[in-house]
């Protein structure tokens, strides 16, 4: 069987080089971690704790607040010195509970592990994925435990778990899976037991044959296949992965549940892995640093709430004053404007790129070429979109199907007039949401 894959799509660049084969290293504890209460899609977590409190490692620090909502743990034992708003990726200040470290890393005593699958019911699981504070690690950070919440009636074939990392520069996701394949196994196996979904089925790029070797190796003896992919921008984008994997086709404006599928990615069910192994909720994760303007790229496993001044030292600073810290994936992950911004559960990795690597476009007309069109995976009309949204048509935007784009930048990327489409794209998107809220 061939490497299996999806229609349309792009191939830029993986420059993956620098981290491939570098193994996973461990961040020494930050002096101080921010840590914002809205790190996941939903309401944000409500305090439990008040400033001059004494924690420790793992505690909850803010409860969940509403179903589609999860709890926030401290991720350093300390002294909760502020509770107040501070910088965040989405460009303005979020309140967030800053812990100063006592370097003791006492963890809280309530942790236990809870490997015992057999004797938990589906919504036990349920439960112990909220209780770890579990959200889609690949940078969506949609409450785990929602999804596994199907509606009355609907049954899950598969459970699809996402290790293509198409992301250019991106490895942490590959070192995960190459060093800690139990955690990814045993997690997908709970996540499996949650919905009763009798398959399960990891996807990887064929550019990852040794992460490839480790989870057949783990898999041995379970319902799970892994099912190696094309190296495709976005292979592993949901919809396009299921695609890939099962041959179903979600259908416009529908969830993957309409299907048969679960999606989620491998660190996600790793996070969960481990939570059932030794009781450690979601406190750290790995990112991947690097590009041409850190002197030392690393895999690292960084405390949730390190700040990026932190990281980027660890790894010697930078080569040269930055032209852009790319939080994420150069294809979809924003732009931080300050360094004192924290890693959050979504991120997957901090890409510095220098001055000469970030130019300035000029930007042409649409020249009609349809290369957007022809690489546009949900099969839209970039063009038309962007033309659309730069002249505030909302409603032929809308029409059009700009709300099934999923932001991937491929027509971007491909586009020889150098125009802007994802973030036009986007803007349409929040001005049409914005004038649906005003009614």
């Amino acid at each position: 069987m061939g490497n299996v894959t999806f229609k349309k799509g792009i191939h830029p660049p993986t420059n993956k080089e620098h981290t491939a084969a570098l193994s996973i290293e461990k961040l020494p504890l930050p002096a101080q971690v921010v840590l914002p209460l809205g790190q996941h899609i939903g309401a944000p977590a409500e305090p439990l704790v008040k400033v001059g409190d004494e924690v420790a490692t793992g505690q909850m620090i803010a409860e969940a607040n509403g179903m589609v909502s999860v709890p926030l743990h401290a991720s350093i034992s300390g002294k909760v010195v502020a509770i107040e708003p501070r910088p965040h990726v989405c460009g303005h200040p979020v309140p967030a509970i800053v812990i100063e470290s006592n370097g003791a890393d006492r963890l809280s005593p309530d942790l236990k592990a809870l490997e015992n699958l057999e004797a938990r019911s589906a919504a036990e699981i349920r439960d112990l994925m909220k209780a770890a504070g579990l959200v889609g690690m690949g940078g969506a950070a949609f409450p785990t435990h929602v999804k596994y919440c199907p509606p009355e009636g609907k049954q899950v074939d598969y459970v699809l778990l996402n290790g293509a990392e198409c992301e250019p520069f991106l490895t942490c996701d590959h070192r995960l899976m190459v060093e800690k394949a139990d955690d990814v196994l045993l997690g997908l196996q709970a996540f499996m037991k949650a919905v009763g979904a009798p398959q399960g089925v990891i996807g990887v790029e064929a550019n990852k044959p040794d992460a490839i070797a480790a989870l057949q190796k783990a898999a041995v003896g379970l319902p799970v296949t892994i099912l190696p992919l094309q190296v495709k921008y976005p292979q592993g984008e949901e919809k396009m992965l299921i695609y890939a994997a099962t041959r179903r086709v979600v259908p416009s404006g529908a969830l993957p549940i309409e299907v048969g599928v679960i999606v989620n990615n491998v660190a996600t069910a790793a996070a969960f892995g481990r939570y059932l192994r030794q009781g450690l909720p979601l406190i750290e994760r790995i990112i991947t640093v690097t590009g041409a303007g850190v002197k030392n790229p690393k895999n690292l496993l960084v405390r949730i709430g390190t700040l990026v001044e932190d990281v980027i030292n660890y790894c010697g600073g930078f080569t040269e004053p930055p032209g852009r810290i790319i939080m994420g994936g150069p294809m979809t992950g924003p732009a931080v404007y300050r360094l004192d911004i924290p890693v959050m559960k979504g991120t997957s990795g901090l890409v510095v790129q220098t001055r000469a690597e970030v130019d300035e476009p000029h930007v042409l007309p649409c020249i009609r070429c349809g290369k957007c069109v022809g690489v546009c995976p949900y099969n839209l009309l970039p063009n038309f979109l962007g033309d659309y949204a730069e002249h505030e048509k909302l409603e032929e935007a809308e029409k059009y199907g700009v709300f099934d784009c999923r932001e991937c930048g491929a027509c971007a990327y491909i586009c020889p007039s150098r125009r802007p489409l994802l973030q036009l794209i986007k803007n349409s998107k929040q001005q049409i949401t914005a004038a649906r809220k005003k009614g």
